[in-house]
């Protein structure tokens, strides 16, 4: 096990070589031992002038990049990447992973009504549809899952990651996080390597997989990274953002001209929604070829 960090006016990005199951089969490395030099200098550029230093070295932003156009070979930029922060709706991606599951298990079926109900859930983050799917998974049953090793999407190893321990309502947390005590969190690295999984095919079968990618298309909410990316018509964005009170997220596997890439960022800052709509452009500036990159320059 080694330990590589990396500062940047007192910003870290700690990568963690914890080697688990869901990770390093088949030929696909571990997110955590796949740190590029250079991408995390360029993530650190766009934090510093956009002046989020500070808010990177009080923990009250994470920011995780994934360059995954090569899926055997991906390059891994983290600033917090392994801070656990409340994510709101984000965490409705375990929901639907938790279905997916189930479903490629043969304990769910993918009928009409539950297809409808989890593409509510993602692209108008429907708290109704939410709360009838965790049900539906079964609230420990989705714990299970994101804790079984096949997965590991909530690992104290790497200290924590995607939880649900609380319906989408007005009703209390059932079970909160052993680490953080959150009712619905993340760590931007463990969301990312959630998108990972899934290109990766290993969340579930091929053509459940094109199922679960599509609802993650077309965004029916225009905030946060969609906006930001709304001057890039070329780029395909399949994402799950959240937003409650002060705290605001977003996660999007990004495909543009040949290239493909994972951003999370969570913020715990009235102005987040702002800071991700604003810090997606320079980053899909050095993600993609400058032909689209250009763009932004209107």
């Amino acid at each position: 096990m080694c330990n590589l960090r990396t500062t940047l006016f007192g910003l870290i990005a700690l990568f963690t070589a914890v080697q688990v199951s869901a990770d390093g089969m088949d030929g696909y490395p571990s997110l955590w031992e796949s740190y590029d030099h250079g991408l995390q200098q360029q993530l650190e550029a766009v934090l510093k002038d956009m002046g989020l230093d500070k808010a990177a070295r009080n923990k009250k932003l994470a920011v995780t990049l994934v360059d995954i156009t090569d899926l055997e070979e991906p390059l891994v930029a983290s600033v917090n990447g392994d801070t656990m922060i409340y994510a709101a709706s984000l965490p409705k991606i375990a929901i639907l992973m938790g279905a997916f599951v189930e479903i490629d298990q043969g304990n769910m079926t993918l009928d009409t009504d539950t297809r409808d109900s989890l593409t509510r859930m993602i692209r108008k983050s429907s708290n109704a549809d939410a709360t009838r799917m965790l049900n539906h998974v079964g609230k420990n049953r989705l714990l299970e899952i994101l804790q079984d090793d096949q997965y590991n999407l909530y690992d104290e190893r790497v200290n924590g990651g995607l939880w649900v321990g609380k319906e989408y309502g007005k009703s209390g947390a059932y079970k909160r996080d052993p680490l953080a005590n959150l009712s619905h969190g993340a760590t931007a690295m463990q969301a990312a390597k959630f998108y990972y999984l899934m290109e990766t095919g290993r969340l579930a079968n091929p053509e459940l997989t094109k199922e679960m990618k599509a609802m993650l298309g077309n965004p029916g909410i225009k905030h946060k990274f969609v906006k930001g990316l709304s001057s890039f018509p070329d780029a395909k964005i399949f994402r799950k953002s959240g937003s409650w009170s002060r705290w605001h997220a977003d996660s999007a596997l990004v495909e543009a001209n040949g290239h493909k890439y994972i951003v999370v960022a969570l913020a715990e800052n009235k102005s987040g929604g702002l800071w991700l709509s604003r810090m997606i452009k320079p980053i899909h500036q050095f993600m993609v070829p400058s032909k689209l990159a250009s763009n932004t320059q209107q």
